[in-house]
């Protein structure tokens, strides 16, 4: 119950930063513009605050948190006061229009930049991209326990999260990629991920995971030592790999957590350790007390392996914010077509619901996380704000250009058409996004 409570509230906080941002986007080059403003309301329906300015625009929280939207003053939308008529949108030649509509999708692509510059500098936390044991098509192509993976097609890749992003496109057109990796310091080589040989319905939301290629971190792998570890003093070494606890199997960190925590108290500890990725020995410790937390836990003193914080200063944060954005905006456009074509499987996409859940689980995370949540559902709101589907923002900057080929606006029998054919369109993408998110 609290991952769905927490799930609503920070939908309901995440949509109300980036719904606020893309309507203030409209709002503030409207009145830059000379248009009167009559409302900016975040969320629809029944107002549960509002609060009239002096420039006579009403603001508004409404109750339904799932957008919001701006009113300006519009002969097509009622009566408009002779002395404020140069005021009304309709009014406003058609490159003063494109610029406020406009505005909405390019103040989400401004928050992205600021949010990842904002993440850089906070420090994101990652794992570098080591291999753990390895399956199927990562074994066949060569990949070993303990290999770094340095570059992917020669782009560089200094984390897991870098790996996942340059395989995911590649794997789902079945494009075979050059790795460069590196195994204790030596030279580098060159590996061959095999992607080509994916089957044709593999699972598209997994596609590390689908070639046989797991991470080294999600191991129960020893990273470092703390201060008095019994782990170190018994003869443990970084690198080592835990998979048994008295007895009991363990295959990831929490449950070798959870077993050390099963300990009784006071008792001496048996771990089964790989090491190397071969060879298996047993080592008994005794754990000690650890009374740092507000409920003292049994311990063994090591840390998790492959843990990396990237942190840049403000200049080089900018610079890398451009580069992402860039880089993210490129993979989200490519999806888009592979969908469009059905090279990509609905499974990519996201509704509601996985959005609710990611943004719980990015701000359980940490901040980093969560911003660079943030970035990606801002960047993503501006594409698809920029689809040329009536009704949405793509929709109406479409009718602005053939108003500027044309030199006349389009017909109001095609506007009324355009509505009922965006309106059918938009609820088709909103009905399979919930059937995708249901049916996971």
């Amino acid at each position: 119950m609290n991952q769905i409570v927490g799930s609503i509230w920070w939908l309901i906080v995440s949509l109300g930063i980036l719904v606020t941002f893309h309507e203030f986007g409209h709002f503030w080059v409207a009145r830059k513009l000379g248009v009167r403003v009559l409302r900016f309301s975040v969320g629809f329906g029944r107002p549960l605050w509002r609060r009239t300015a002096k420039s006579g625009t009403e603001y508004q929280v409404a109750m339904i948190p799932l957008g919001g939207y701006v009113k300006f003053l519009d002969e097509y939308e009622g009566d408009v006061p002779p002395e404020q008529v140069h005021e009304a949108f309709n009014r406003q030649s058609v490159w003063r229009r494109f610029a406020i509509v406009a505005a909405g999708p390019l103040f989400n692509l401004i928050l992205c930049v600021f949010l990842l510059w904002s993440m850089h500098m906070l420090g994101k936390s990652d794992r570098l991209p080591y291999v753990g044991e390895t399956t199927g098509i990562a074994a066949e192509s060569g990949l070993h326990f303990g290999d770094r993976i340095l570059s992917v097609d020669g782009k560089p890749v200094p984390t897991w999260s870098h790996v996942y992003s340059e395989l995911v496109i590649a794997a789902i057109d079945h494009r075979n990629v050059e790795l460069s990796v590196q195994r204790d310091g030596g030279a580098p080589r060159e590996e061959t991920l095999q992607l080509s040989k994916l089957p044709a319905d593999f699972d598209q939301t997994n596609p590390i995971g689908a070639t046989g290629l797991t991470p080294r971190w999600t191991y129960a792998t020893v990273g470092g030592f703390a201060d008095d570890s019994p782990a170190k003093e018994a003869g443990l070494r970084q690198g080592d790999q835990i998979i048994g606890v008295n007895g009991t199997a363990v295959s990831t960190w929490g449950e070798m957590s959870k077993a050390i925590a099963a300990n009784p108290e006071g008792q001496a500890l048996s771990l089964l350790v790989r090491r190397d990725g071969g060879s298996e020995q047993i080592y008994r410790l005794q754990p000690r007390l650890d009374n740092s937390t507000a409920k003292p836990r049994w311990i063994i003193g090591i840390t998790q392996a492959d843990a990396t914080v990237r942190r840049m200063g403000p200049i080089d944060a900018m610079s890398q914010a451009f580069a992402d954005t860039r880089d993210l905006t490129a993979k989200s456009l490519g999806m888009i077509g592979r969908l469009l074509t059905g090279a990509a499987s609905v499974q990519n996409m996201s509704g509601p619901i996985t959005i609710a859940k990611g943004a719980n689980a990015t701000a359980s995370i940490g901040m980093d996380w969560y911003l660079y949540f943030l970035a990606v559902i801002s960047l993503s709101l501006c594409i698809m704000n920029l689809l040329p589907i009536p009704i949405l923002d793509g929709g109406h900057l479409l009718y602005y250009l053939i108003e500027i080929i044309k030199g006349s606006p389009v017909s109001e029998r095609v506007l009324i058409a355009g509505q009922y054919v965006g309106l059918a369109l938009l609820a088709g993408l909103m009905g399979l996004a919930f059937y995708v998110d249901l049916a996971r």
